[in-house]
């Protein structure tokens, strides 16, 4: 797997493709391989540090996706390993 990756604020050019570390779901979260991604004009403004929400770095920018859940946290009923999944994502 591997993820565009934002260490600082900037460009679009500024991401560094990454392989991520071993990642598991967090209490009510759900881990999602994403099969499609979209990066918007929202996305730019994030990773510049010019929107109204500013996500702690380093972080994989993003608000849409789709594809299947891999794991899932604690807690979490609605979902399961395997499920398709689109996801609208918040930071």
């Amino acid at each position: 797997m591997v993820a565009l990756i934002c260490r600082e604020w900037g460009l679009p050019e500024s991401l560094s493709l990454e392989e991520p570390s071993a990642i598991q779901p967090a209490a009510g979260e759900v881990l999602i391989h994403a099969h499609a991604a979209a990066l918007n004009f929202a996305d730019t403004l994030v990773i510049a540090g010019k929107y109204q929400v500013k996500p702690p770095r380093p972080f994989s920018p993003g608000f849409e996706a789709a594809g299947i859940v891999q794991a899932v946290g604690e807690g979490v009923s609605a979902f399961r390993p395997g499920d398709r999944v689109m996801a609208a994502l918040q930071y």
